[in-house]
C-alpha cells in the first residue's frame, strides 16, 4: 500500500487535548468579539456616521473648490493657504474664540464655584436661591440674548442710566469693541445654573470626617477649601473647565444675535449682514464658518477653518487632561 493513502493519524494525550483546548479557546474569543461587536454596533455606527465620515469629508473638501451647486475640482493647499494668509477674518476670530475660552470659562467656573459654595452654607431659604439662581440658565439662549442687549443699550438702557446716575462712566456694551465681549461673559456668567447644580452635587458628596479632622488640626477655612474641598471635587472641576471649553469653540448664537441687534442689522429682505460687529471684536470661528460655506458658498475655505476649530478643541482637551494635575490639585 503507498504511504499516499495511509489516513492521517490524529495526535493522541496530551497533544490531542492541548490542541482542541486552544481550537477551543479561539472559537470562545471570536465569539466574544462578535457578542461585543453585535452590543457595541449602535454605537460604531454612530460614530462612523456622525463623526467619522464628516471628519474625513471636511477634510477631503479642504483641498476641493467647491461651491455645493458645481462638482468639487481639486485646488490642492490653496484653501489652506487663502484661510491662513489671506483671510482677513480668520485671526480675529481666532483671537475673540481663544478669549472667550478662557476668560468666560474661567468666570463662569469660579462663580458657579461660588455659587454653589454659598448655598451648601445657607441654612434658610437654600431652595429659594438655588431656584432663583438657576432659572436663567432655563431662558433660550435668544431671548436671553435680546434681553441683554435692550438692558445693556448705551441709550435708553437701564443699566447704564444706573451707572450714570451713581457717577460711573457708562460703557456702550455691545456697541464697543473693547466692551462687546465682556458683555458676553456677563451674560454667561447670568447662566451659571448648570454649573452651579454641578458643584451643589459635588460639594455635598465631600466626607464631613475630613472637615472635622481639619478643623481640629487648626486649618482655616481657605485652607480646607485648598486641602479638602479642591481635591475632593477636582474631577468636577475639569469637567466643567473641558466641556466649557468645548462649548466657547462652539459659541455661535449669543454673538451673532448681540452683533445683528446691537447694529439695528436684523438680516430681513433686503439686509445683508457680516458677522463681527462692532469691528470684529464678537466674530468667532464657528461663525466664519457658516459665512464662508452657507454665505460665500467657499465651502473648501469653511471647511480649513472648521478643521482648524477641531484642531484648536482636540490641543486644548487634551493640553488640559495632561496637564489637570497641576490645573486643579491631586485628588488622591
Amino acid at each position: 500500500m503507498s504511504t499516499d493513502t495511509l489516513p492521517t493519524k490524529r495526535p493522541a494525550g496530551p497533544a490531542a487535548a492541548s490542541q482542541d483546548g486552544r481550537h477551543t479557546l479561539r472559537s470562545k474569543r471570536v465569539r466574544g468579539a462578535l457578542r461585543t461587536a453585535a452590543f457595541m454596533s449602535p454605537w460604531l455606527v454612530g460614530f462612523g456616521v456622525f463623526f467619522a465620515y464628516p471628519l474625513v469629508s471636511t477634510l477631503y473638501f479642504s483641498f476641493m473648490k467647491y461651491d455645493g451647486l458645481n462638482p468639487p475640482t481639486w485646488r490642492g493647499l490653496d484653501n489652506w493657504t487663502y484661510v491662513f494668509s489671506d483671510l482677513p477674518k480668520f485671526w480675529p476670530a481666532m483671537q475673540n474664540t481663544l478669549w472667550l475660552a478662557v476668560v468666560m470659562v474661567a468666570c463662569r467656573v469660579v462663580f458657579g464655584l461660588g455659587v454653589g459654595l454659598l448655598i451648601t452654607k445657607i441654612k434658610t431659604g437654600a431652595g429659594v436661591f438655588r431656584t432663583l439662581f438657576y432659572l436663567p440658565y432655563l431662558a433660550p439662549p435668544v431671548a436671553a440674548t435680546l434681553a441683554f442687549v435692550f438692558l445693556l443699550n448705551p441709550g435708553t438702557g437701564p443699566v447704564n442710566s444706573l451707572l450714570e446716575a451713581v457717577g460711573i462712566p457708562a460703557p456702550s456694551w455691545f456697541n464697543d469693541a473693547a466692551w462687546a465681549k465682556p458683555a458676553l461673559t456677563v451674560l454667561a456668567v447670568w447662566g451659571v445654573g448648570d454649573l452651579m447644580v454641578i458643584f451643589m452635587a459635588a460639594l455635598l458628596d465631600v466626607p464631613k470626617e475630613q472637615y472635622e479632622a481639619a478643623e481640629l488640626d487648626g486649618a482655616s477655612a481657605w485652607q480646607r477649601f485648598r486641602y479638602v474641598t479642591l481635591p475632593n471635587i477636582s474631577p468636577i472641576v475639569l469637567f466643567a473647565v473641558v466641556t466649557g471649553i468645548i462649548g466657547a469653540m462652539q459659541y455661535y448664537t449669543q454673538p451673532i444675535v448681540a452683533a445683528k441687534v446691537a447694529s439695528g442689522v436684523m438680516g430681513g429682505s433686503g439686509q445683508t449682514f457680516e458677522p463681527g460687529y462692532p469691528d470684529d471684536s464678537t466674530l468667532t470661528l464657528p461663525q466664519l464658518v457658516y459665512n464662508l460655506g452657507f454665505g460665500r458658498f467657499d465651502y473648501g475655505a469653511a471647511c480649513v477653518v472648521a478643521l482648524a476649530l477641531f484642531a484648536l478643541s482636540m490641543a486644548c482637551t487634551a493640553l488640559l487632561m495632561r496637564r489637570r494635575g497641576g490645573l486643579i490639585g491631586s485628588g488622591d
